[in-house]
Protein backbone atom coordinates (compact mmCIF):
# COMPACT_ATOMS: atom_id res chain seq x y z
CA UNK A 1 0.00 0.00 0.00
CA UNK A 2 1.15 3.73 -0.60
CA UNK A 3 2.33 5.77 1.99
CA UNK A 4 2.49 9.19 2.63
CA UNK A 5 6.21 9.98 1.13
CA UNK A 6 5.56 13.49 -0.36
CA UNK A 7 6.19 15.92 2.00
CA UNK A 8 6.35 19.78 1.50
CA UNK A 9 7.28 22.77 3.31
CA UNK A 10 6.10 26.15 2.98
CA UNK A 11 7.28 29.21 5.39
CA UNK A 12 8.07 32.64 5.08
CA UNK A 13 9.32 35.70 7.33
CA UNK A 14 11.40 33.83 10.46
CA UNK A 15 11.35 30.49 8.37
CA UNK A 16 15.10 30.13 7.71
CA UNK A 17 15.36 29.10 11.65
CA UNK A 18 12.33 26.61 11.38
CA UNK A 19 13.23 25.09 8.72
CA UNK A 20 16.51 24.51 10.57
CA UNK A 21 14.88 22.66 13.57
CA UNK A 22 13.02 20.89 11.48
CA UNK A 23 15.53 19.17 9.51
CA UNK A 24 18.16 18.81 11.76
CA UNK A 25 15.88 16.21 13.93
CA UNK A 26 14.83 14.18 10.73
CA UNK A 27 16.67 10.66 10.26
CA UNK A 28 19.25 10.15 7.47
CA UNK A 29 16.61 7.46 6.00
CA UNK A 30 13.43 9.82 6.42
CA UNK A 31 11.74 7.97 3.61
CA UNK A 32 9.69 10.79 1.86
CA UNK A 33 11.08 13.20 -0.69
CA UNK A 34 10.85 16.85 0.41
CA UNK A 35 10.16 19.86 -1.30
CA UNK A 36 10.48 23.41 0.53
CA UNK A 37 9.11 27.24 -0.52
CA UNK A 38 10.62 29.67 1.06
CA UNK A 39 9.72 33.37 0.05
CA UNK A 40 12.84 34.75 -1.20
CA UNK A 41 13.45 38.36 -3.41
CA UNK A 42 13.59 37.46 -6.89
CA UNK A 43 16.49 38.86 -7.77
CA UNK A 44 18.76 36.77 -5.11
CA UNK A 45 21.05 33.95 -4.73
CA UNK A 46 19.30 31.09 -2.04
CA UNK A 47 21.79 29.75 0.26
CA UNK A 48 18.93 27.90 1.70
CA UNK A 49 20.13 24.40 0.25
CA UNK A 50 23.77 24.93 1.91
CA UNK A 51 22.37 25.86 5.29
CA UNK A 52 20.12 23.27 5.73
CA UNK A 53 22.55 20.31 4.35
CA UNK A 54 25.36 21.66 7.62
CA UNK A 55 21.74 21.81 9.19
CA UNK A 56 20.92 17.84 9.52
CA UNK A 57 21.46 14.70 7.69
CA UNK A 58 19.65 14.68 4.63
CA UNK A 59 21.58 16.38 1.10
CA UNK A 60 19.38 19.43 -0.28
CA UNK A 61 19.63 21.34 -3.50
CA UNK A 62 18.29 23.74 -5.51
CA UNK A 63 15.12 22.43 -6.90
CA UNK A 64 15.88 22.37 -11.16
CA UNK A 65 13.53 21.24 -13.45
CA UNK A 66 12.87 17.58 -14.03
CA UNK A 67 14.59 16.64 -10.55
CA UNK A 68 12.38 13.23 -9.26
CA UNK A 69 11.22 12.81 -6.25
CA UNK A 70 13.23 10.90 -4.16
CA UNK A 71 13.43 9.98 -0.41
CA UNK A 72 15.32 11.60 2.14
CA UNK A 73 16.42 14.81 0.00
CA UNK A 74 15.58 18.09 0.64
CA UNK A 75 14.57 20.20 -2.85
CA UNK A 76 14.25 23.79 -2.11
CA UNK A 77 12.38 26.07 -4.73
CA UNK A 78 14.88 28.80 -6.55
CA UNK A 79 14.37 32.29 -6.68
CA UNK A 80 11.50 33.87 -8.90
CA UNK A 81 10.53 30.55 -10.03
CA UNK A 82 7.15 28.13 -8.56
CA UNK A 83 8.02 24.77 -7.25
CA UNK A 84 5.55 22.72 -9.14
CA UNK A 85 5.12 18.74 -8.72
CA UNK A 86 4.57 16.62 -11.54
CA UNK A 87 4.27 13.14 -11.54
CA UNK A 88 7.34 11.74 -9.83
CA UNK A 89 8.97 15.00 -10.68
CA UNK A 90 9.21 18.69 -10.48
CA UNK A 91 8.49 21.63 -13.09
CA UNK A 92 9.88 25.26 -12.53
CA UNK A 93 8.17 28.46 -13.88
CA UNK A 94 7.71 31.24 -14.06
CA UNK A 95 3.73 31.84 -14.58
CA UNK A 96 1.50 34.35 -12.75
CA UNK A 97 2.62 35.32 -9.12
CA UNK A 98 0.20 34.25 -5.99
CA UNK A 99 -0.03 36.15 -3.33
CA UNK A 100 2.57 38.48 -4.32
CA UNK A 101 5.21 35.46 -4.62
CA UNK A 102 7.12 33.31 -6.96
CA UNK A 103 7.74 30.89 -5.83
CA UNK A 104 4.09 30.47 -3.46
CA UNK A 105 3.88 28.23 -1.35
CA UNK A 106 0.48 27.59 -2.30
CA UNK A 107 1.31 26.28 -6.09
CA UNK A 108 3.66 23.33 -4.68
CA UNK A 109 1.37 22.39 -2.12
CA UNK A 110 -1.99 22.51 -4.56
CA UNK A 111 0.61 21.07 -7.41
CA UNK A 112 1.38 17.90 -4.63
CA UNK A 113 -2.41 17.54 -3.66
CA UNK A 114 -3.63 16.85 -7.60
CA UNK A 115 -0.41 14.42 -8.57
CA UNK A 116 -0.35 12.71 -5.17
CA UNK A 117 -3.57 12.94 -3.44
CA UNK A 118 -3.42 11.53 0.26
CA UNK A 119 0.36 10.62 0.19
CA UNK A 120 0.78 14.14 1.00
CA UNK A 121 1.91 16.12 4.27
CA UNK A 122 1.83 19.75 4.44
CA UNK A 123 3.73 21.59 6.22
CA UNK A 124 2.93 25.65 7.22
CA UNK A 125 5.91 27.35 9.54
CA UNK A 126 6.44 30.82 10.13
CA UNK A 127 5.81 33.82 8.13
CA UNK A 128 4.06 36.86 7.51
CA UNK A 129 0.19 36.56 6.01
CA UNK A 130 -1.56 33.63 4.67
CA UNK A 131 -0.07 32.33 1.94
CA UNK A 132 0.01 28.65 2.37
CA UNK A 133 -3.58 28.20 3.63
CA UNK A 134 -5.60 27.44 0.17
CA UNK A 135 -2.66 24.79 -0.78
CA UNK A 136 -3.30 23.66 2.56
CA UNK A 137 -6.71 23.32 2.46
CA UNK A 138 -6.35 21.51 -1.25
CA UNK A 139 -4.04 19.06 0.21
CA UNK A 140 -6.38 17.99 3.27
CA UNK A 141 -9.29 17.67 0.39
CA UNK A 142 -7.54 14.85 -1.13
CA UNK A 143 -7.33 13.03 1.94
CA UNK A 144 -3.76 14.24 2.77
CA UNK A 145 -2.52 15.45 6.27
CA UNK A 146 -2.08 18.95 7.04
CA UNK A 147 0.79 20.29 9.70
CA UNK A 148 1.13 23.57 11.37
CA UNK A 149 3.52 25.43 13.45
CA UNK A 150 2.33 26.67 16.71
CA UNK A 151 1.50 30.31 16.10
CA UNK A 152 2.81 30.79 19.81
CA UNK A 153 6.57 29.55 18.67
CA UNK A 154 6.38 30.93 15.64
CA UNK A 155 8.78 34.49 14.28
CA UNK A 156 5.75 35.64 12.59
CA UNK A 157 2.88 33.79 13.72
CA UNK A 158 0.25 35.16 10.33
CA UNK A 159 1.05 32.36 8.20
CA UNK A 160 0.54 29.39 11.06
CA UNK A 161 -2.55 31.21 12.36
CA UNK A 162 -4.20 31.73 9.19
CA UNK A 163 -3.33 27.90 8.08
CA UNK A 164 -5.02 26.78 11.55
CA UNK A 165 -8.18 29.02 11.04
CA UNK A 166 -8.58 28.67 6.82
CA UNK A 167 -7.82 24.76 6.50
CA UNK A 168 -8.14 22.91 9.53
CA UNK A 169 -4.47 20.88 9.81
CA UNK A 170 -4.95 17.34 11.85
CA UNK A 171 -1.57 18.62 13.83
CA UNK A 172 -0.44 21.95 15.12
CA UNK A 173 2.99 21.38 17.22
CA UNK A 174 6.16 22.93 18.16
CA UNK A 175 9.08 22.38 15.66
CA UNK A 176 11.08 20.24 17.96
CA UNK A 177 8.07 17.92 17.98
CA UNK A 178 7.54 17.71 14.38
CA UNK A 179 10.54 14.93 12.81
CA UNK A 180 8.70 12.38 15.46
CA UNK A 181 6.21 13.27 14.13
CA UNK A 182 6.71 13.20 10.50
CA UNK A 183 8.77 10.08 10.81
CA UNK A 184 5.47 8.57 12.18
CA UNK A 185 3.25 9.91 9.56
CA UNK A 186 5.92 8.86 6.74
CA UNK A 187 5.38 5.32 7.82
CA UNK A 188 1.65 4.97 7.69
CA UNK A 189 -0.21 3.04 5.04
CA UNK A 190 -2.89 4.77 3.50
CA UNK A 191 -6.54 3.51 3.35
CA UNK A 192 -7.88 3.90 -0.23
CA UNK A 193 -10.96 5.35 1.15
CA UNK A 194 -8.86 8.26 2.15
CA UNK A 195 -7.89 8.80 -2.18
CA UNK A 196 -10.21 11.58 -3.31
CA UNK A 197 -10.66 12.68 -6.60
CA UNK A 198 -9.40 16.21 -7.36
CA UNK A 199 -11.65 19.17 -8.24
CA UNK A 200 -11.72 20.82 -11.81
CA UNK A 201 -10.08 23.86 -10.13
CA UNK A 202 -7.59 22.42 -8.81
CA UNK A 203 -6.34 20.97 -12.13
CA UNK A 204 -7.25 24.37 -13.97
CA UNK A 205 -5.20 26.53 -11.61
CA UNK A 206 -2.03 24.04 -11.51
CA UNK A 207 -1.90 24.21 -15.09
CA UNK A 208 -2.19 28.10 -15.00
CA UNK A 209 0.69 28.22 -12.77
CA UNK A 210 2.30 26.11 -14.94
CA UNK A 211 1.82 28.64 -17.94
CA UNK A 212 -0.05 25.58 -19.50
CA UNK A 213 -2.09 26.81 -22.60
CA UNK A 214 -4.67 24.73 -21.99
CA UNK A 215 -5.73 26.39 -18.47
CA UNK A 216 -6.14 29.62 -20.89
CA UNK A 217 -7.83 28.63 -24.27
CA UNK A 218 -11.19 28.95 -22.87
CA UNK A 219 -12.42 32.48 -22.33
CA UNK A 220 -14.12 31.20 -18.45
CA UNK A 221 -12.04 31.95 -15.53
CA UNK A 222 -12.53 29.62 -12.06
CA UNK A 223 -15.18 31.95 -9.91
CA UNK A 224 -17.26 34.78 -10.70
CA UNK A 225 -16.12 38.26 -11.03
CA UNK A 226 -15.82 40.40 -7.82
CA UNK A 227 -15.57 43.58 -8.77
CA UNK A 228 -12.20 44.08 -7.33
CA UNK A 229 -9.17 44.50 -9.67
CA UNK A 230 -5.79 42.97 -9.41
CA UNK A 231 -2.88 44.64 -7.96
CA UNK A 232 -0.81 43.25 -10.45
CA UNK A 233 -2.40 44.22 -13.60
CA UNK A 234 -5.32 46.14 -13.02
CA UNK A 235 -7.39 43.32 -14.69
CA UNK A 236 -10.50 41.98 -12.75
CA UNK A 237 -10.48 39.66 -10.07
CA UNK A 238 -12.23 36.50 -10.17
CA UNK A 239 -13.67 35.39 -6.23
CA UNK A 240 -13.17 31.62 -5.91
CA UNK A 241 -14.49 30.10 -2.19
CA UNK A 242 -13.78 26.21 -2.25
CA UNK A 243 -12.76 24.53 0.60
CA UNK A 244 -13.95 27.69 3.05
CA UNK A 245 -10.77 29.75 1.38
CA UNK A 246 -11.89 32.74 -0.11
CA UNK A 247 -9.52 33.85 -2.20
CA UNK A 248 -9.19 36.06 -5.99
CA UNK A 249 -7.90 35.41 -9.53
CA UNK A 250 -7.14 37.52 -12.43
CA UNK A 251 -7.49 36.34 -16.00
CA UNK A 252 -3.72 36.32 -16.53
CA UNK A 253 -3.79 33.89 -13.14
CA UNK A 254 -1.97 35.80 -10.68
CA UNK A 255 -4.09 34.83 -7.49
CA UNK A 256 -4.42 36.45 -4.41
CA UNK A 257 -5.82 35.29 -1.03
CA UNK A 258 -7.97 37.23 0.83
CA UNK A 259 -5.64 38.42 3.64
CA UNK A 260 -2.48 38.93 1.10
CA UNK A 261 -5.02 41.04 -1.33
CA UNK A 262 -5.93 43.50 1.65
CA UNK A 263 -2.21 43.77 2.16
CA UNK A 264 -1.38 44.32 -1.30
CA UNK A 265 -4.32 46.81 -1.52
CA UNK A 266 -2.94 49.04 1.20
CA UNK A 267 -0.01 49.12 -0.77
CA UNK A 268 -1.35 50.15 -3.44
CA UNK A 269 -3.17 52.72 -2.04
CA UNK A 270 0.22 54.38 -0.39
CA UNK A 271 1.70 54.57 -3.81
CA UNK A 272 -1.00 55.92 -5.48
CA UNK A 273 -1.08 58.93 -2.55
CA UNK A 274 2.35 59.28 -2.65
CA UNK A 275 1.72 60.34 -6.64
CA UNK A 276 -0.81 62.52 -5.72
CA UNK A 277 1.09 64.49 -3.11
CA UNK A 278 3.85 64.32 -5.69
CA UNK A 279 1.31 65.94 -8.35
CA UNK A 280 0.23 68.89 -5.83
CA UNK A 281 3.93 69.49 -5.43
CA UNK A 282 4.59 69.42 -8.96
CA UNK A 283 1.77 72.08 -9.48
CA UNK A 284 2.61 74.24 -6.53
CA UNK A 285 6.18 74.77 -7.72
CA UNK A 286 5.01 74.94 -11.46
CA UNK A 287 2.12 77.86 -10.45
CA UNK A 288 4.91 79.72 -8.64
CA UNK A 289 7.12 80.10 -11.31
CA UNK A 290 4.43 81.10 -13.47
CA UNK A 291 3.00 83.48 -11.19
CA UNK A 292 6.87 85.41 -10.59
CA UNK A 293 7.22 85.26 -14.26
CA UNK A 294 3.89 86.54 -15.28
CA UNK A 295 4.31 89.17 -12.01
CA UNK A 296 7.68 90.11 -13.85
CA UNK A 297 6.42 91.31 -17.20
CA UNK A 298 3.30 93.08 -16.03
CA UNK A 299 1.19 90.70 -16.20
CA UNK A 300 -1.26 91.55 -12.81
CA UNK A 301 -3.72 89.86 -13.14
CA UNK A 302 -2.44 86.57 -14.86
CA UNK A 303 -0.33 86.55 -12.11
CA UNK A 304 -2.94 86.18 -9.73
CA UNK A 305 -4.49 83.90 -11.01
CA UNK A 306 -1.18 81.86 -11.09
CA UNK A 307 -0.33 82.93 -7.43
CA UNK A 308 -4.14 81.40 -6.54
CA UNK A 309 -3.75 77.79 -7.96
CA UNK A 310 -0.01 77.74 -6.56
CA UNK A 311 -1.89 78.53 -2.64
CA UNK A 312 -4.53 76.27 -3.33
CA UNK A 313 -2.37 73.34 -4.65
CA UNK A 314 0.28 73.81 -1.55
CA UNK A 315 -3.02 74.02 0.83
CA UNK A 316 -4.06 70.62 -0.99
CA UNK A 317 -0.41 69.31 -0.10
CA UNK A 318 -0.68 70.02 3.43
CA UNK A 319 -3.81 68.40 3.73
CA UNK A 320 -2.65 65.20 1.68
CA UNK A 321 0.46 65.03 3.88
CA UNK A 322 -1.86 65.08 7.04
CA UNK A 323 -3.98 62.32 5.37
CA UNK A 324 -0.97 60.47 4.74
CA UNK A 325 0.17 60.27 8.43
CA UNK A 326 -3.32 59.26 9.83
CA UNK A 327 -3.13 56.89 7.30
CA UNK A 328 0.22 55.28 7.64
CA UNK A 329 -0.49 55.39 11.60
CA UNK A 330 -3.53 53.19 11.20
CA UNK A 331 -2.11 50.88 8.74
CA UNK A 332 0.50 50.22 10.41
CA UNK A 333 -1.04 49.35 13.40
CA UNK A 334 -3.51 46.86 11.90
CA UNK A 335 -0.11 45.22 10.49
CA UNK A 336 1.42 44.73 13.75
CA UNK A 337 -1.77 43.28 15.04
CA UNK A 338 -2.26 41.06 12.29
CA UNK A 339 1.26 39.32 12.18
CA UNK A 340 0.98 39.34 16.10
CA UNK A 341 -1.99 37.29 15.92
CA UNK A 342 -4.29 40.11 17.49
CA UNK A 343 -6.87 40.11 14.69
Amino acid sequence: MAKRDVLVIGASAGGVEALRELVSGLPGDFPAAVLIVLHLPARTRSALPHILERAGSLPAKQAEDRDELLPGRLLVAAPDQHLIIADHSVTLSRGPVENGHRPAVDVLFRSAALVHGARVVGIVLSGALDDGTAGLAAIRSRGGIGVVQDPKEALHPSMPRCAIEGAAPEHVVRVAEMPELLVRLAEEEIDPAQVLPPSALMEVETAMAGLDGKAYDTPDRPGHPSGYSCPDCSGGLFVIDEDDVLRFRCRVGHAWTAESLVSQQSSAMETALWMALRGLEEKASLTRDMSRRAADRGHRHTAEMFDAQYRAALTSARLMRQLMAALTSELVDLEQQTHTGQT
